[in-house]
């Protein structure tokens, strides 16, 4: 009796095993792929109206899609041109707004909004090459300078538009 229920339990193991297939536990699917490259996302915010330009910004947000790849697949990153994804874009926008007015009819809450143009191609899949924008923001209260939040309100957006580039080029849901 007891050794039928270990096989029994040892073939729904297996069964359960079998079915996560190519996938892996971020939902990223490489395919065939085993190289990644991100070019330096140029930022051409000022393009905007309303925009601004933030120094340093481009780096910080090639090296934060960069990481964003490189934790979540197995993905080799190379800069020689010929790897099998590629990511390449701009910062296309930087923008404070006021959000909501007090009874002084002064902001009572700014919105920081970044968005980011991607392209993606895939050398293994061309079906899957795609030209999209990706946007976040990050709400903080209009008593505070940008400058004491800017570090925290880069790494939230940063990480939601991240995942969203990684969701539209690997995620096959």
């Amino acid at each position: 009796m007891g050794k039928n229920i270990g096989i029994t339990i040892l073939f729904i193991t297996a069964l359960l095993f079998n079915g996560c297939g190519v996938y892996n536990f971020t939902g990223g699917n490489v395919g065939t792929a085993t190289t990644f490259q991100v070019n330096y996302f140029q930022n051409y915010a000022t393009q905007s109206p309303g925009s601004t330009f933030e120094p340093g910004m481009d780096r910080d947000f090639t090296q934060a899609l960069q990481n964003r790849i490189q934790d979540q697949t197995n993905l080799s990153l190379v800069n020689n041109g010929n790897a099998d994804l590629l990511y390449e874009g701009e910062i296309i926008e930087y923008r404070i707004s006021p959000m909501s007015a007090t009874a002084q009819q002064t902001a009572a809450q700014n919105r920081l909004s970044i968005r980011v143009k991607c392209r993606f191609y895939n050398r293994t899949k061309e079906d899957a090459d795609f030209d999209q924008s990706f946007s976040f923001f990050f709400d903080y209260d209009a008593n505070v300078q940008l400058a004491s939040i800017k570090s925290e309100a880069h790494e939230v957006i940063f990480e939601r538009i991240t995942q969203d580039i990684f969701n539209a080029s690997l995620a096959d849901w």
